[in-house]
């Protein structure tokens, strides 16, 4: 485990949730996994907060359904054309699309989230192998 937080530990995760409660709690999670977290409500705010810190995204955790009609599918594409990076599609909502991970597109994980397959999914995505 020392391990696997020390690689986490340079690693940064966008988080991208309109619901504060979730973002809060999601980026909270990540934290004490280790990670360094940017949580925004929009992919605006994400894009603002990361070139603030002048750093790109080792993933992104994105909820499928944003404010304003956007989804993120469109936030994952959007960050995508600033960064090449792998990304987590979580859902509520049984319309979503399926998971795209053959293309190398995004995971997806359905709500209620699953913490260990959660954890499981981010230490896949961005720690060496």
């Amino acid at each position: 485990m020392k391990a696997t937080r020390a690689a986490s530990k340079a690693k940064l995760v966008v988080v991208i949730d309109d619901n504060a409660l979730v973002l809060e709690a999601t980026g909270g999670l990540l934290r004490s996994w280790g990670f360094q977290v940017v949580c925004a409500g929009s992919y605006q705010e994400a894009m603002s907060r990361l070139a603030r810190l002048g750093r790109r995204p080792d993933l992104i955790v994105c909820d499928y359904r944003l404010p304003e009609g956007e989804t993120g599918l469109k936030a994952i594409k959007e960050l995508r054309h600033a960064f090449e990076i792998p990304a987590l599609l979580i859902s509520g909502d049984g319309s979503s699309p399926q998971s795209n991970a053959s293309a190398g597109a995004y995971r997806l994980l359905h709500k209620p989230v699953n913490v260990e397959a959660f954890r499981a999914l981010v230490d896949a995505s961005v720690l060496p192998r």
